[in-house]
């Protein structure tokens, strides 16, 4: 048995105080699905800047009422170091998602997201601190890595920033590793490496390639790819962001603890096949869309190639990726069609 199916079966004989930060996010919304339907105790903190309600909906038609009702939403701005202090009271897990994501969004606005990034991040490890809560595990990015070649990427090497929202990730890692070693508080990092899945917004302009791309063939749009689609990803599906979190928050392994991990697959697709994988699923689900994609320019910030090292989270947590990307695309594209056609 995995090191993650033993937590399952041992949360619900061992109900614990969760706070969930961007909780009406799209992974944010599925840690409190899953969550809930462990019988957990959760606080949710959100002001729907890119959160949105439809997803806490959704989430309560997914549990029972009894599951519903040991749910506890705030809203609120992780920018309020009071909203911070209201939600941490009697917690013992922080999983902290809360964040202005997308490199373009940074570029175009580098203030506000450098408010919300870390302005925010700093009033959560305050909070959280003075809470005494057992462990704090937060979304770190994989631009982190910034311009370092090498692949695969490996924690310990980075290079320098290539946007002004990796600038910001980097400086939550910066702020827990002294939060860890000042006042010997249990920080865990989480690179993620272009999550995907069920409930991930396809609307907007910082819309993720994954969403985007299905919604556009749904409605029988264009779909634009930036560069000559061989530029790859680690693409990594939200069961595994899941998965990460819950075995960050709850080891009891020292050496774990204090730590930065990926969080993906350990492989590569080009946006190429990832064009073809998204077509080919929504076949399977009797959606035909037989346009060809739209090349542009490439776009400011990003890199041509990611790809993580999954070793040291496997070998600390016992993390398991169990969907890769066609897995993941199989499973999340009922969801999408289902949706976005309700939405057209």
């Amino acid at each position: 048995m995995s090191a993650y199916q033993q937590l399952l079966e041992q949360l619900p004989q061992q109900p614990k105080k969760w706070l969930i930060t961007g909780v009406a996010g799209f992974i944010g919304s599925n840690l409190l699905e899953t969550l809930l339907k462990l019988n957990q105790h959760v606080v949710g903190l959100d002001n729907f800047a890119t959160g949105h309600q439809y997803n806490l909906d959704e989430v309560q038609g997914l549990v029972s009422a009894e599951q519903w009702s040991n749910f506890n939403f705030i809203e609120g701005d992780i920018r309020q170091l009071d909203d911070c202090q209201r939600a941490c009271q009697g917690v013992d897990y922080v999983l902290h998602q809360a964040a202005l994501g997308s490199v373009p969004r940074s570029i175009n606005d580098p203030i506000t997201t450098n408010s919300t990034n870390i302005d925010g991040f700093l009033n959560m490890l305050v909070a959280a601190r003075d809470a005494k809560v057992q462990s704090f595990t937060y979304a770190a990015s994989s631009s982190t890595y910034g311009d370092h070649p090498a692949l695969p990427k490996v924690e310990d090497h980075i290079g320098k920033p290539l946007s002004p929202y990796a600038v910001t990730k980097y400086v939550n890692e910066l702020y827990a590793d002294v939060f860890a070693k000042t006042y010997g508080f249990n920080c865990i990092g989480l690179r993620y490496f272009n999550v995907f899945g069920q409930r991930q917004d396809p609307n907007g302009a910082y819309a993720a390639v994954i969403p985007k791309w299905t919604a556009a063939m749904i409605q029988g749009e264009p779909v634009f790819i930036n560069g000559d689609g061989e530029t790859s990803r680690d693409f990594c599906f939200i069961d595994n962001t899941v998965q990460a979190n819950l075995l960050a928050a709850t080891t009891t392994n020292p050496d774990a603890r204090n730590q930065i991990y990926n969080v993906a697959v350990g492989d590569r697709t080009t946006l190429n096949h990832l064009f073809e994988a998204i077509q080919a699923a929504l076949q399977e689900n009797s959606v035909n869309h037989s346009k060809k994609p739209v090349y542009r320019e490439f776009r400011a910030g990003d890199v041509r190639h990611s790809q993580a090292d999954v070793t040291k989270i496997k070998t600390l947590l016992g993390y398991e990726a169990d969907f890769v990307i066609k897995d993941g695309i199989a499973k999340a594209m009922p969801w999408y069609v289902a949706n976005v056609k309700a939405a057209s």
